[in-house]
């Protein structure tokens, strides 16, 4: 049997953020309909610092089924590698046919920052221009690349805990977006004292953005902890936030930035407002205020993969 497989390269060219934004609009509302399957991912520890993730979904409408395998190293860019490798392959429903492979690294990359602009466009200000990044990987990339598709922003403030990252991403990206200022800053404190929006990029275990930093009006998207004992936000930043997630779900299995503070008694379980498919369909509304404080915790769902790689296959 020959099978298409789609490279990196493949990926990149094809899955515009534009088209990537609209398909995690179409995936959301999908789920909160009840159209789409979407399983909570298994993890295994793989014994030398690393994670495999097994995500499946179903999206009945694509007649597509199929699941991504990805491993998760946080240390990779000592050696120059991506923290996520993986691979999603997609299934015809009708007959169990194989559709195809996609590099599944290049999905992740460019989904994740279009679910962050789906949850910017719905919850953030309009009139938003100031973002702040917390961190300077390729997450950090994309993430400007698909919220300057929902917002007009003008200013980026970017920290790292690696200065020589930092100084990279913001040569890089200055010839990218030479109508955007963007500019450095020595603590996390400094680059979201006046931003709009703050997206967290980041595979800190503790927290890095406090709440007693985050004026009001602002919308925060939460990337990059990923299990029920990380977290990227301090308790008092999630008590302040109007807060969804992307799937109750993970959130409940994996969320530590919700978790942590609920176990500590900070608030309640109805403190999550509700999740992401509810903003976009109108059944959820997270933001009744200029000055409301918003947070969308992303921790990505395998109908995002599954979505992206058909559309791919199909082209």
């Amino acid at each position: 049997m020959e099978i298409k497989y789609l490279s990196s390269r493949e990926v990149y060219e094809k899955l515009d953020m534009d088209s990537c934004i609209g398909l995690m609009e179409e995936v959301f509302a999908a789920l909160s309909n009840g159209e789409v399957e979407n399983v909570v991912r298994s993890m295994l520890n793989t014994g030398e610092g690393g994670l495999l993730g097994i995500m499946p979904g179903l999206i009945p409408s694509k007649h597509a089924i199929g699941a991504k395998l990805i491993t998760i190293f946080h240390d990779n860019y000592l050696q120059g590698l991506p923290s996520h490798q993986g691979i999603v392959a997609v299934y015809d429903t009708t007959n169990g046919t194989l559709k195809g492979i996609c590099d599944g690294t290049s999905i992740t990359a460019i989904r994740t920052g279009a679910v962050s602009a789906v949850a910017t466009k719905y919850m953030s200000r309009p009139e938003s221009t100031r973002l702040a990044l917390l961190g300077s990987g390729v997450q950090a990339g994309t993430h400007l690349d698909a919220i300057a598709c929902v917002r007009d922003i003008r200013e980026v403030t970017v920290w790292s805990n690696s200065p020589e990252s930092m100084n990279s991403f913001i040569e890089r990206y200055s010839k990218k977006y030479p109508g955007i200022t963007i500019k450095g800053c020595e603590t996390a404190q400094e680059a979201v004292k006046d931003a709009d929006i703050i997206c967290t990029v980041t595979p800190s275990h503790t927290p890095i953005l406090k709440g007693e930093w985050v004026k009001a009006g602002t919308h925060i998207n939460a990337v990059g902890a990923c299990a029920k004992r990380d977290r990227e936000l301090d308790s008092e930043c999630v008590r302040k936030s109007k807060l969804i997630c992307d799937a109750y779900s993970s959130c409940m299995a994996e969320a530590g930035d919700y978790l942590i503070p609920l176990e500590e008694g900070v608030f309640g379980e109805d403190h999550l407002l509700g999740d992401l498919g509810g903003v976009v369909t109108g059944k959820v509304t997270a933001r009744t205020s200029d000055d409301d404080i918003t947070c969308f915790e992303a921790l990505g769902l395998a109908a995002e993969d599954v979505i992206c790689a058909d559309w791919l296959l199909s082209k």
